[in-house]
């Protein structure tokens, strides 16, 4: 599936969670590590990120998860990488398409949802004679 652009100007901590599949939590922490990651709070005193923060949380998740460098690792590649900005502009965002999905994964899903359930079947027949007999 193709990810879509970036379609809001500012996300509530929720959605940049559901975004980055980053936990809430993790995100709260990651800003007392990461100088640069400091999303602004509205009225209220929610958190507002905006699509340049969510770039930068989805490369520190990168770099941590899954190139397996530490914070203070991570720290030094990010100071380096935002002396050139334009680095972090090709980073793209997937966001949730609603419902949406691509109809070839759509009808991928549906051929291992009916296999399961003829697998499941196969099971129940063979329980069903083995409890019997």
């Amino acid at each position: 599936m193709k990810p879509k652009p970036i379609e809001k100007l500012y996300y509530s901590i929720g959605e940049v969670s559901r975004l980055t599949d980053v936990k809430p939590h993790v995100l709260r922490y990651w800003e007392t590590e990461f100088a640069e990651l400091r999303p602004s709070k509205n009225r209220a005193g929610n958190r507002t990120y905006r699509p340049r923060e969510i770039k930068l949380i989805l490369l520190i998740k990168h770099l941590l998860y899954e190139e397996k460098y530490t914070i203070e690792g991570a720290r030094k590649k990010i100071k380096e990488i935002m002396k050139r900005p334009e680095a972090l502009d090709q980073i793209v965002i997937p966001v949730p398409s609603g419902g949406d999905a691509d109809p070839g994964i759509r009808e991928e899903l549906r051929k291992k949802i009916a296999d399961i359930r003829k697998d499941i079947k196969e099971i129940a027949a063979l329980l069903n004679l083995s409890v019997g007999t």
